[in-house]
């Protein structure tokens, strides 16, 4: 009864402060600040990253934001003959921050729900420095999508709202981005294991390219990834072929405006699991893989659960 009452009263206040005469505005809030902030979180989902590819925050303890982002991609080299290697990835983030309104008399915080799909393509060639090293430059392009909402509608009766609250309540920014990665690729494939082991820097420029009440944004998606897997047989024959056990590690230094984005300057992943070959069938997924991952770097550790198929 006691959480009612107290939802009913913050209504009955949001009511009483729609009835002011002067605006609600933001409280030492640089707005353009805060989209680049935005935009700084998506540069996370933008380059291909196995640490940031699932993150989630909430601490209701400390009342920090809501964060969660989620990225699926991919990427293959068409062949020895013609070594083009073209990469894709998409992904999806909300963050819930929260602001102060005040018209100057009173005051109410409200949180916003701020969400932005990308996707990112890549398309890349192969320079063979011997039969297992390979040297890749790859051009990126990315295009994203940001949407805000307050629900001012339901929240305040006939207020009125300065332009930054304005942008809140179903705002939105068009986001493109350009920029290029260089990877040093090693692969041994021997028949009692393979090891892959992937070097790579990506910087990607993100811009505002359309929105609304002309805030601008703009982000750098910088960073060096360091990524190697080691899979070998199990003794175990499933599907007429090997089950291999799978260990993974990573690190992921960020350089840019991700760079101390969510309180940490770099991460790290350890990862074990099991590879399913169905080759010897007539499918199109060649090998499936369900890896345990657990990640740390400054202030933040967790665990997780991947899922990867190949073709």
């Amino acid at each position: 009864m006691r959480a009612f009452l107290m939802g009913v009263g913050g209504w009955l206040g949001f009511l009483a402060l729609g009835v002011q005469a002067e605006p609600l505005r933001l409280t030492e809030v640089d707005m353009e600040e805060k989209v680049n902030g935005v935009l700084a979180l998506m540069s996370f989902s933008v380059v291909p990253d196995l640490a940031s590819s699932s993150l989630s925050f909430n601490d209701a303890q400390s009342d920090n934001p809501d964060l969660t982002m989620v990225q699926f991609g991919g990427g293959a080299t068409m062949g020895e003959d013609f070594p083009l290697y073209l990469e894709g990835s998409a992904a999806y983030s909300r963050y819930d921050p929260r602001f102060i309104l005040t018209n100057g008399q009173d005051s109410r915080r409200v949180p916003l729900k701020w969400t932005t799909v990308s996707a990112t393509g890549g398309i890349g060639w192969d320079f063979a420095l011997n039969d297992e090293w390979v040297l890749r430059p790859i051009a990126n392009f990315s295009l994203g999508y940001m949407s805000s909402d307050i629900n001012l509608a339901r929240v305040f009766v006939n207020q009125r709202f300065d332009r930054d609250i304005e942008f809140l309540d179903d705002g939105h920014m068009k986001v493109g981005g350009l920029g290029g990665s260089l990877m040093l690729d090693w692969e041994r494939v021997r028949p009692d294991y393979e090891v892959d082991l992937e070097l790579r820097y990506s910087n990607i420029e993100l811009h505002n390219i359309g929105g609304d009440n002309g805030i601008d944004g703009s982000a750098s998606a910088e960073a060096t990834n360091l990524w190697a897997r080691w899979r070998a047989p199990t003794g175990i024959v499933t599907l007429q072929r090997p089950l291999r056990y799978v260990l993974e590690h990573s690190y992921s230094e960020y350089l840019g405006d991700q760079r101390g984005a969510l309180g940490f300057d770099r991460l790290f992943t350890v990862g074990a699991g099991v590879e399913l070959d169905s080759s010897a069938y007539d499918v199109i997924i060649t090998r499936t893989r369900l890896v345990m991952r657990y990640m740390w770097g400054n202030n933040v550790h967790g665990t997780s659960v991947g899922l990867a198929v190949s073709f």
